[in-house]
């Protein structure tokens, strides 16, 4: 989108992601983001946050939202994320989100919103029906990022645009008021095997929180029982499992159950073919069952167990918003120099 040659960028590395609080989370947010999260924080300085400013570019009920705010920040926690490691916070609580944004929106450009692919499939036949946030969240998400002058951020496909356009974004200002390397461009860490979940009802799509089927999805919050009924009820075809992963890439339902054997066993595709090719679903969809209830049932009697202390868990979103200020404040109040802002 730009021309702007990008210059070397010497900073800390930090690691930045962010899930919305727009309905349960599931077994495809657990492996593909949570999963990753927990792994990040070991290495570089590492602020995850809970995208509730983002959530409200399309209605949420008020009285839900700072519920399910909680209620991600405790899935964060069962998966493993150790605040004492990981800045956890709502998004809402560092104004500095925001007020980067805008002067991101000043530097952005309609022609690049208007090529994100994620905006015509979400405001669908009536985009004009659909709220400015919702066009310009992209923005928002490039503020997100750079605000914390993060460097690397784990992604999925769907959301790779939007990080390019972060970095159009961050060499524009670079080169517009003369900082040469002030902003990283931050580089995708792109999910790993086993982690895209697709959904249970139909192999060409994602798990996703917001279909309208339940048995789509596992949730974090599924009990044993009602996993287990889910996997068997799962959408499968009448043949065998295959030998190959050629064969395999050609049946979407059994790649699918075969890729979450594999991601929650941390073993291959192949590994698991290897064991159970020529084997029905009637005999792989139990073992599948009892491994998805072995791995989760603790995850989900940990996040439980949080949800029933909201109060320790605002204690660690307070915490969380505190240390990520610490760090986006500096970063905005420079920004407001280079602009030319009054009393920067």
């Amino acid at each position: 989108m730009t021309d702007h040659a990008p210059v070397a960028y010497t900073g800390p590395q930090r690691v930045l992601s962010g899930v919305q609080p727009s309905g349960a989370l599931h077994l495809g947010n657990y492996l593909g983001a949570l999963v990753k999260f927990a792994r990040l924080q070991h290495g570089q300085p590492t602020f995850i946050f809970v995208a509730d400013m983002h959530a409200i570019t399309v209605w949420q009920e008020p009285a839900k939202l700072a519920a399910q705010t909680r209620e991600i920040a405790a899935a964060y926690l069962a998966a493993g994320l150790d605040p004492a490691k990981a800045a956890i916070f709502p998004q809402s609580a560092v104004p500095e989100h925001a007020e980067l944004a805008w002067i991101f929106n000043c530097v952005a450009r309609l022609g690049w919103l208007d090529r994100m692919t994620q905006f015509k499939e979400k405001s669908g036949k009536h985009k004009e029906r659909s709220s400015v946030g919702l066009y310009t969240y992209p923005v928002l998400q490039a503020a997100d990022i750079l605000v914390y002058k993060a460097t690397h951020v784990p992604v999925g496909e769907d959301q790779k645009q939007h990080l390019e356009l972060t970095r159009d974004i961050a060499a524009k200002f670079n080169h517009d008021y003369d900082a040469p390397g002030f902003f990283p461009l931050p580089d995708p860490l792109v999910q790993g095997p086993g982690a895209r979940v697709m959904s249970l009802r139909d192999g060409s799509a994602k798990m996703s929180k917001s279909d309208e089927s339940d048995y789509s999805r596992i949730n974090l919050t599924d009990d044993s029982d009602t996993i287990a009924q889910k996997i068997r009820k799962a959408r499968t075809d009448p043949a065998p499992l295959p030998e190959t992963l050629e064969e395999l890439a050609t049946r979407p339902e059994a790649d699918n159950l075969v890729g979450i054997f594999a991601a929650l066993s941390e073993r291959t595709k192949l590994d698991v073919l290897t064991e159970y090719a020529g084997q029905g679903f009637g005999t792989f969809k139990p073992v599948l069952a009892d491994l998805v209830v072995a791995t989760m049932g603790p995850v989900t009697a940990k996040m439980r167990d949080y949800m029933n202390d909201p109060g320790e868990i605002d204690s660690i979103l307070a915490t969380g918003a505190a240390r990520a200020r610490q760090v986006a404040r500096p970063v905005v109040d420079e920004v407001r120099k280079l602009v030319g802002f009054w009393g920067a």
